[in-house]
């Protein structure tokens, strides 16, 4: 089922929706790597190898999804070179899985992307995250070689957008 009933916000990753999200985002990605629940130190651990710094103007955005008035996900992009973007940090709340989210924080990113002068974004994932590679394949991005060396990085995509 797919809803229209999402509101993108854009704010610092340091706002509380913000950081309460980011949070949630990486104990899950954590729980899913480790295959059990994390630990709170684990969280934070993950939070500081993945600082959401560069992710506000001009280097970088950070978006937070809204559905029902209530924060339900969130998607970072970050430039990394001229006209080039990385996607970063993409998560829904599971509740609110299911409603169309994920295209549509994946395209407010985009259109962020844009607005910071890319034409070109790009991103990793992992092997387990196979939501988000049907996600990322279904909204045009396409598999492509490696381009960092990030001990996490199992797949890579791009996606032209100009």
């Amino acid at each position: 089922m797919r809803d229209v009933d999402w509101k993108i916000s854009e704010f610092p990753a340091e706002h509380p929706d913000s950081a309460a999200i980011l949070r949630e985002y990486m104990d899950e990605l954590a729980s899913r790597y480790h295959g059990r629940p994390a630990t709170p130190a684990e969280v934070d651990a993950a939070l500081a190898d993945e600082p959401s710094d560069g992710l506000a103007a001009p280097t970088g955005a950070f978006l937070v999804a809204y559905r029902e008035g209530k924060p339900a996900g969130c998607v970072g992009v970050r430039m990394v070179g001229p006209g080039l973007s990385a996607l970063t940090k993409v998560y829904v709340r599971p509740e609110h899985r299911g409603h169309g989210g994920g295209k549509v924080i994946v395209a407010a990113a985009e259109e962020a992307a844009k607005r910071l002068g890319s034409t070109r974004m790009r991103l990793d994932t992992r092997d387990d995250l196979v939501e988000a590679r049907a996600l990322y394949a279904s909204m045009g991005y396409a598999e492509v070689e490696a381009f960092n060396n990030d001990q996490y990085a199992e797949h890579w995509f791009s996606k032209d957008l100009s």
